[in-house]
């Protein structure tokens, strides 16, 4: 019964078998997914814990940071202040020694100013009484000359004066004597004027009675016919005389109506040209107002335009600006995508190194440079003036990257120290093989064996087979060992450059 009890459970079914397989994977599964939730809770706690102590420590070294930089500022702004307090006293001392030049220049200048003024003054009095000479001379020649021409004067007046007087007498002899040659002809002309004037007023009469009776006949002869034709023209107008009466009176007060009518369109007439000289004037006014607003849309239109015109420049521009930022920001935006990733992957990489990382690289991360004192003397030695711009800067970059590249540098030279001790062993490894293989031909024996280099064969206590060196050192006909790179440091090199 122990035996069949024993027998049993080795006797499963296939069935069994795979269900008792399935339910095993299951729990292991089960046991997975717990530790995977267990790990992945514990990373997001151990993440959350880190950015708290992270922003903590960032707002520590802030805080440090900002006093440590107000210390400098002060620093500095106290510099500052002291240099300008000097440059303020040199520049006061420079005034002062200014202003007493200038004060010493003044009075040098006033100085010779009054000795000018004493000089001038010395010229204008010798030039008065140098002019008070000549004025006394020509006032001397001018009272002579005016004596001589007062004398000429009067000797001319008394000549002048005698001659008029001659030629008064002859003109006054010669008015009597043709005053009396006119007295004598205008007594002569009356009497011939009125004897002529005696014969044509006695013919005149003559004619005039003559006339007057032929005329008087006449007239009395027309005397009858008028007295005739007036009484047959009574006669024949006594009705149109009434109705030229009623048409006189008619007439009258067509003529009063007429005047007031007149008087009336006068004064519309009047009132006409009045509207009509304020229509001119408004007329005017209006087209000038027209005018002035015309030129005024004229400009506005201008205007217009001229805004409208830099509106779509403005607008283009600013559409270029939108289209080169869009772009310009999707570019910074993929290329800081990128560096994220990149820095994202910095860590990790750096957390999956933390885990290799021995005890003593943990304790001391960052190595002690290798460059000599002498170098290190150089190197100070170098004077900032000496740099270019270019050089400064990859200085001032480098800087701040030291201790990544000190761990860089050392990272590298451990993997290319790796890689040339795995060459070397990759080589030991293919001669040992070799040399195993070697042997285990000598101590077997067949036709393949026999038909290539057999170390059983001696000849002369000699093997035909090279033999095996205990060191790795390289032979004439073996492969040539890999290149070997010597690491510098990036500071050695600027350094040596600079």
């Amino acid at each position: 019964m122990s035996k069949k009890g024993k027998k049993a459970p080795r006797n499963l079914s296939d069935e069994e078998q795979l269900l008792l397989f399935q339910q095993k994977m299951l729990a292991e599964e089960e046991m997975i997914k717990k530790k995977e939730r267990l790990l992945s809770q514990f990373l997001k706690d151990k993440l959350a814990k880190e950015e708290h102590n992270s922003a903590l420590n960032l707002n520590k070294i802030n805080t440090q940071w900002r006093t440590v930089l107000r210390e400098v500022k002060t620093r500095a702004l106290r510099k500052d202040i002291e240099i300008l307090s000097q440059t303020f006293e040199r520049v006061v001392d420079c005034k002062d020694s200014v202003i007493k030049s200038l004060a010493k220049d003044l009075s040098e200048a006033e100085e010779q100013y009054a000795q000018a003024l004493r000089s001038h003054l010395h010229s204008v009095d010798q030039l008065l009484a140098l002019q008070r000479c000549r004025l006394n001379l020509l006032e001397e020649s001018y009272n002579m000359e005016l004596e001589t021409l007062t004398k000429e004067f009067e000797t001319e007046r008394k000549t002048i004066i005698d001659q008029h007087e001659k030629e008064i007498r002859y003109l006054q002899d010669v008015f009597m004597a043709m005053e009396q040659n006119y007295i004598d002809s205008e007594y002569e002309g009356k009497l011939e004027f009125q004897s002529m004037w005696d014969d044509l007023k006695n013919k005149n009469l003559e004619e005039k009675h003559f006339l007057r009776l032929q005329l008087e006949n006449v007239v009395e002869d027309l005397w009858r016919r008028f007295q005739d034709a007036l009484k047959n023209y009574t006669d024949a107008t006594e009705d149109r005389k009434v109705a030229f009466e009623t048409l006189r009176v008619k007439d009258e007060k067509s003529a009063k109506e007429i005047e007031v009518q007149m008087k009336k369109i006068q004064r519309l007439q009047d009132s006409i040209s009045i509207v009509k000289g304020k229509i001119m004037v408004h007329s005017r006014e209006s087209e000038e107002q027209n005018q002035y607003v015309r030129d005024d849309k004229e400009l506005i239109l201008v205007q217009l335009r001229k805004l409208k015109a830099q509106r779509t420049q403005v607008r283009e521009i600013s559409q270029e600006n939108l289209v080169k930022l869009t772009l310009e920001s999707n570019a910074a935006i993929k290329a800081l995508r990128k560096i994220v990733d990149k820095g994202e992957k910095i860590l990790k990489l750096a957390e999956i190194c933390r885990k290799f990382e021995t005890e003593e690289e943990k304790v001391l991360p960052f190595y002690a440079p290798t460059l000599t004192p002498e170098e290190q003397e150089e190197i100070e030695e170098i004077q900032p003036e000496d740099l270019t711009e270019e050089l400064a800067k990859v200085i001032a970059d480098y800087k701040g990257m030291e201790n990544f590249w000190k761990r860089y540098n050392k990272v590298k030279l451990e993997q290319l120290s790796l890689q040339h001790r795995h060459a070397q062993l990759l080589e030991i490894n293919g001669k040992l093989r070799e040399m195993l293989k070697q042997y285990l031909d000598g101590i077997s024996v067949s036709d393949e064996v026999l038909s290539q280099l057999n170390p059983l064969f001696i000849v002369n206590h000699r093997s035909n087979l090279t033999q095996p060196l205990s060191t790795p050192a390289t032979q004439p006909g073996d492969k040539k060992p890999p290149p070997t790179y010597n690491i510098i440091e990036a500071a050695h090199v600027i350094s040596h450059i600079l």
